[in-house]
């Protein structure tokens, strides 16, 4: 096991420079000059000749991506150009509340998708059948800030149940009812996409272990709906880890649209933000954390995915 879990996790580390290295020159490529916007259109020649000598900004191109990759690694992300204070602490703040919409959101596709699937799959006739394969269909089509809009209208300014932005309310709030209060909204509105593509995902898993010959058997044998059951839905668990995995892992890149509507303060509204105040610094750091985040997650699924099936490890 321990062989598995080294050979997945040096498999990450091509993948994190791979993105590193597209981060990096994207931000290059697009038009701009940071040293002009921290010197104010005040600046002269000489200061941009200085403070470009200063950053580093003058080297050749590989010797800036290995100086960046290097402080990037021991956490030091360079300075903010709107902010005017350090990268990683804004970052990481910006990730923590991110992580936590993700997990509600998790939970809310996870039990959407594997109890819509499980539905389907088990009774796949029937008026019931046909509304919960159209939600998965509609779930996966609609735009995310098209929904969250809507809920806004509705939830929000129409019936008043729920608050239609920020974490906390700013007068009385903190706690963790204000907090699943706020998260409702943006939560639901995330969880949409993953629970559709999780229950067709699930759905179609049941069904092609449910024709298996030893299901046949199983029942053949005289033992109980509930027992065969239960062994049909043990065998679907490593495709609903592999599906579910890569499903939240979208989740921490996927909701930028929905914390720019809901104004929740994650990575995606930070990402947002710092594209419009060309705040590059903050765009790579976020980019890059974002994406560390993406791979340790897959790394997870996929030793919880070896300890569930060996037959993972062997192969």
């Amino acid at each position: 096991m321990l062989t598995y879990v080294g050979r997945r996790a040096l498999l990450a580390i091509p993948t994190l420079l791979g993105v590193s290295l597209v981060v990096f020159i994207t931000i290059k490529i697009i038009p701009g000059d940071p040293v002009a916007t921290m010197l104010g259109p005040t600046g002269t020649p000489e200061a941009h000749a200085e403070l470009s000598a200063r950053l580093g900004l003058d080297r050749p191109l590989p010797v800036q991506y290995v100086t960046w990759l290097l402080h990037a690694v021991t956490g030091d992300f360079g300075t903010s150009l709107s902010r005017h204070s350090d990268v990683g602490p804004i970052v990481s703040d910006a990730l923590y509340n991110t992580l936590i919409l993700s997990a509600i959101a998790a939970v809310l596709a996870l039990l959407l998708g594997v109890g819509i699937g499980a539905f389907v799959a088990l009774r796949p006739h029937g008026i019931a059948a046909k509304i919960a394969n159209s939600f998965s269909l509609v779930a996966i089509s609609v735009p995310q800030y098209s929904v969250g809009i809507l809920l806004i209208i509705w939830l929000s300014v129409n019936v008043g149940l729920f608050p239609s932005s920020g974490m906390y309310s700013p007068v009385g709030g903190g706690g963790l009812g204000d907090l699943l209060k706020h998260a409702a909204l943006p939560a639901f509105t995330a969880a949409l996409v993953p629970a559709g593509i999780i229950a067709r995902m699930f759905r179609s898993s049941v069904r092609d272990v449910m024709s298996m010959d030893f299901v046949e058997s199983l029942t053949a044998r005289g033992l109980p709906q509930r027992t065969v059951m239960r062994h049909v839905m043990h065998n679907t668990v490593p495709s609903l880890l592999t599906v579910a995995g890569l499903q939240i892992g979208y989740l921490l890149g996927g909701v930028i649209f929905v914390e720019a509507v809901f104004s929740w303060p994650g990575i995606g509204l930070l990402v947002y933000q710092s594209i419009t105040q060309r705040d590059l610094p903050v765009i790579q750091a976020a980019v890059l954390v974002s994406a560390f985040a993406f791979v340790l997650l897959n790394l997870i699924v996929d030793v919880v995915q070896g300890l569930i099936d060996p037959r993972v490890r062997v192969a």
